[in-house]
């Protein structure tokens, strides 16, 4: 399975990415080994996952959801926790 996920950092901003699996992604975030990005804004903690089949499906949904301003991703991210 692959996902594209979402995390919070610790300046209150989003980052969007893909990874075989989110949670270890997190911990790789956290050490600061992650994406440029996401060093300089930790700790990150996963906010949203969705999982697809392929890694082709699950790119290409995450460029749709980097696209997506900031409002849209939070609704995302609530949407979702329901």
């Amino acid at each position: 399975v692959h996902f594209v996920y979402i995390v919070r950092c610790a300046d209150d901003s989003l980052y969007t990415g893909y990874a075989l699996d989110p949670e270890a992604r997190v911990v790789v975030h956290n050490s600061g080994r992650g994406a440029h990005y996401t060093a300089s804004r930790r700790p990150v903690s996963l906010v949203h996952t969705e999982p697809f089949d392929t890694k082709s499906e699950a790119l290409k949904r995450e460029h749709q959801v980097k696209q997506l301003t900031r409002a849209e991703k939070e609704r995302l991210i609530q949407h979702c926790r329901r």
